[in-house]
């Protein structure tokens, strides 16, 4: 087989190799960035099988498969076209970054024209792919983000400081316009003034959550001890590979 031609995309997910990996060995997670029906058999000659929308159906199988680093196999198309099964190759190498996973695609194909093809289908792919990832391992973002705003009603520091220990990394940064804290220590202690300055107020999740890639938009809504609306905003979540809220952004208004 010749494969004389090829593209390379390079992307850094938001989660351990261990868990980026396992979405090419797991038939559900395989299936969430390819679509409803696709499958995988994890171990060398194992058949790659991917449904694309409008019934597209492309196939392969495994060529070499090493956990969690290094996942090879031929891709093709069933119909033939543009080229069939069997007739390019794909090699997915993972290494870490930190707590994050930077991911090498190289894809050979057999024709210029054919690779031309795939470039911003790769584009597109791995931008599903890190999505699926970043779901998996934000599946408890909105416990993490209603136990944030929980804290601003808490009088006991040391109770503040073991729910931070739980949904914050250490180093966890707060911005707003009264706000510009680094670390959990000086967080639990600005909690604190807050309570001080503005007694009885809480907050309030309002409405479901939007997340894309370790990111989350939560709005809500401060009431004061009668239960009064007092002010309303949006906070900008980001989260850590590990699934910790590692900064917030506070903004004040609809």
């Amino acid at each position: 087989m010749s494969l004389s031609h090829s593209l390379d995309r390079t992307v850094t997910i938001q989660a351990p190799p261990d868990t980026v990996f396992s979405f090419f060995t797991d038939n559900a997670r395989w299936a969430s960035w390819w679509g409803t029906g696709s499958t995988i058999e994890p171990r060398i000659g194992g058949r790659v099988y991917i449904r694309h929308p409008g019934n597209v159906e492309s196939s392969g199988e495994v060529v070499e498969i090493h956990p969690p680093g290094r996942l090879v196999f031929t891709y093709g198309f069933n119909s033939g076209s543009p080229f069939p099964p069997g007739a390019s190759r794909v090699t997915i190498s993972l290494e870490p970054s930190g707590a994050a996973t930077r991911l090498q695609l190289h894809h050979e194909f057999p024709d210029a024209a054919s690779r031309d093809e795939h470039v911003q289908g790769w584009r597109f792919q791995l931008s599903l792919f890190a999505n699926a990832v970043s779901d998996l391992v934000q599946a408890g973002a909105a416990a993490r983000i209603d136990a944030w705003f929980d804290l601003w009603k808490e009088p006991d520091e040391a109770a503040r400081l073991a729910t931070l220990r739980g949904i914050a990394a250490p180093s966890v940064a707060f911005r707003d316009r009264y706000s510009l804290i680094d670390g959990a220590a000086e967080l639990s202690a600005h909690i604190a003034a807050a309570q001080k300055f503005m007694p009885g107020v809480v907050l309030h999740r309002r409405g479901d959550l939007r997340q894309c890639q370790g990111t989350a938009i939560a709005d809500w809504t401060a009431t004061g001890p009668d239960n009064a609306p007092r002010g309303q905003g949006s906070n900008v979540f980001v989260f850590g590979p590990d699934g910790l809220i590692a900064a917030v952004t506070g903004f004040w208004g609809a």
